[in-house]
């Protein structure tokens, strides 16, 4: 049960955070990433149990986007995502950048991307002989 007079946290580990503000799915998927290098705290590099506290700042890459935010509050329990937004806020310069990837991203889409499903018999003739033509 939770004590209504219970006081606020103070700090946190750095994985379950990852998790409570909704950067991961899973703690274990933090985890897996702050161990790959994915995660630093205050540029460095760290483990998934470190302790982080409000104030810290965080860069965070999933894939080719990097998040560079600071630590806002601290949650036990992973929330909605409006609650979730309000652990963090992310930097000027890191939003720009990753508004300018966006726009990047709409402008010059990674060839094929709009192909769905399975190629017709047409597409794997013309496969097929593109193949062997070398």
């Amino acid at each position: 049960m939770t004590n209504p007079e219970q006081t606020a946290l103070e700090h946190m580990r750095v994985d379950k955070w990852l998790w409570t503000a909704r950067f991961y799915k899973t703690r274990s998927l933090a985890a897996l990433a702050i161990a790959a290098g994915h995660v630093r705290v205050g540029g460095h590099s760290v483990k998934p149990a470190r302790e982080i506290r409000c104030g810290d700042q965080l860069e965070i890459a999933i894939g080719d986007v990097v998040w560079a935010v600071v630590v806002q509050g601290l949650n036990e329990q992973r929330r909605p995502a409006v609650e979730a937004q309000r652990l963090y806020q992310e930097t000027r310069e890191s939003g720009q950048r990753r508004a300018a990837q966006q726009e990047a991203r709409r402008l010059a889409p990674v060839p094929g991307s709009d192909l769905r499903g399975r190629p017709t018999k047409k597409a794997r003739r013309q496969i097929r002989g593109f193949n062997e033509s070398f």
